[in-house]
């Protein structure tokens, strides 16, 4: 296997102009720092020399200032309401892509040939079964075990089966770990499902596409045959697509900051599926459905709105706005019709849970107090109520997130990688503890 043909690509960062630093007491220049302009979007304070320059570093809490990396993969305009993969827009990868070609796209930075594509497909479709011995793995957890801490534990250990491929020096090494990546993170998240309800694993069918075979190894059984419904396939494909980048958030930072260090590719996924398994992340969609379950009736739709309404209570409006997009959530507006096609399909507008989340939509899309502080659905609101509709148990709703955002994580993990400026990541602090002290004898303390 080899790294598909390199595309050209717009170059790095242009220097943009200079920015004094200066001391407002004596009016001292202490550092001049470049600006630096992408192809879009902000420009940008190069402060690598600002420590050699003044003595000084910047504090940021979270990095939510700070551009941790280059990167020509995923671009957002939270103002604006845009996301695009390799300058694509999202609206036109969901209406007129699937997820192996985006997952081709994000990789190698292009849209697949005819031909590329169907040799990506394949090469994907054969490496989604595990090593045999892997599946001993999961009968060592228990029964009752959250899915995430298996995907972490069987993520990790992939390198211990699949050595060949765990040289990140190696550019043919990174390739064959990139595909078995994407194409066992489906099988390992339906065996984690199977473990937790007692029922036998199943094994990837090569005749079935991507979604199609998440699918049927998650609800077929050995006992009869399992035809997957094509407008399940195409929502579960739409959920992939939508959540297989999102640019430099907490766990794709995870796996920079991991795969900096030159650990393996396994450990820096499972290091990104560990970061992604916290509530503020990737659980946005579980705590939709949990707010669903509090209101519990039709009837009290209105008390719950109020209450949100209400600063001194602490009921949130779960699965509304988004700490980036200040906009409608270009993603969620995919979402929204492929959700409604997905419950006329299933005949599953009459569940309680399900009437709350549209009229909850309906309201929120027409009162001013939510539409004047942006709070419009966004994705997490409407793949909860999809995955939910599909018979796919809440707890599993942020390992079907983790295997669509594989693809994001490799493909960042890979230009780190072939970055020239990349250094292992190493945060400064401010240290506020005590200063020098002498150590003192235990039988003088106290």
């Amino acid at each position: 296997m080899t790294l598909a043909r390199p595309v050209p690509t717009p170059d790095g960062p242009k220097k943009a102009g200079m920015v004094r630093l200066v001391d407002n007491e004596n009016g001292q220049e202490l550092a001049l720092l470049p600006i630096l302009t992408g192809t879009v979007g902000a420009d940008v304070i190069d402060v690598r020399t600002l420590h050699g320059q003044t003595g000084l570093f910047t504090y940021d809490p979270g990095y939510t200032a700070t551009a941790s990396c280059e990167s020509k993969i995923t671009y957002i305009d939270g103002d604006e309401g845009e996301l695009r993969y390799r300058g694509v827009p999202i609206e036109q990868l969901a209406e007129q892509s699937d997820f192996l070609e985006v997952c081709h796209l994000l990789l190698y930075g292009d849209l697949p040939t005819g031909s590329e594509k169907a040799a990506f497909e394949k090469a994907i479709t054969y490496h989604t079964m595990l090593h045999e011995q892997i599946n001993f793995l999961f009968r060592g957890f228990r029964r009752d075990a959250h899915p995430m801490a298996l995907m972490v534990g069987v993520v990790g250990a992939l390198s211990a089966f699949y050595s060949d491929s765990s040289d990140v020096d190696d550019p043919e090494q990174r390739a064959i770990a990139s595909y078995r990546l994407i194409a066992k993170m489906p099988t390992i998240a339906a065996i984690a499902y199977k473990w937790s309800i007692g029922q036998p694993f199943i094994y990837p069918r090569n005749d079935l596409g991507y979604a199609e075979n998440f699918l049927h190894m998650m609800f077929a059984v050995p006992c009869e045959p399992y035809r997957v419904n094509p407008v399940l396939a195409r929502a579960m494909d739409l959920i992939l697509i939508l959540h297989a980048d999102h640019e430099q958030n907490a766990s794709t930072s995870t796996v920079r900051l991991a795969g900096s260090s030159g650990a393996n590719p396994f450990a820096c996924i499972s290091a990104g599926i560990a970061c992604l398994w916290g509530p503020a992340h990737g659980g946005a969609n579980e705590a939709v459905l949990e707010m669903l379950e509090e209101i519990d009736t039709y009837d009290r739709i209105p008390e719950f709105l109020e209450r949100v309404k209400d600063r001194d209570d602490p009921s949130r409006l779960m699965g509304f706005g988004h700490r980036v997009y200040k906009n409608y959530d270009p993603r969620a507006k995919i979402l929204r019709e492929t959700c409604h096609r997905v419950l006329d399909e299933l005949g599953a507008h009459n569940d309680p849970h399900l009437k709350i989340a549209m009229e909850l939509e309906k309201i929120a899309l027409d009162d001013p107090y939510f539409v004047k502080r942006n709070l419009y659905p966004n994705v997490d609101f409407y793949s909860g109520i999809i995955l939910r509709a599909m018979g796919i148990p809440r707890r599993l709703f942020t390992a079907v997130f983790a295997v669509a955002r594989t693809i994001g994580w490799i493909a960042q993990w890979s230009e780190m990688h072939t970055d020239p400026s990349q250094k292992i990541g190493r945060p400064r602090q401010i240290y506020s503890g005590e200063t020098q002290r002498d150590y003192v004898p235990v039988d003088r303390r106290g």
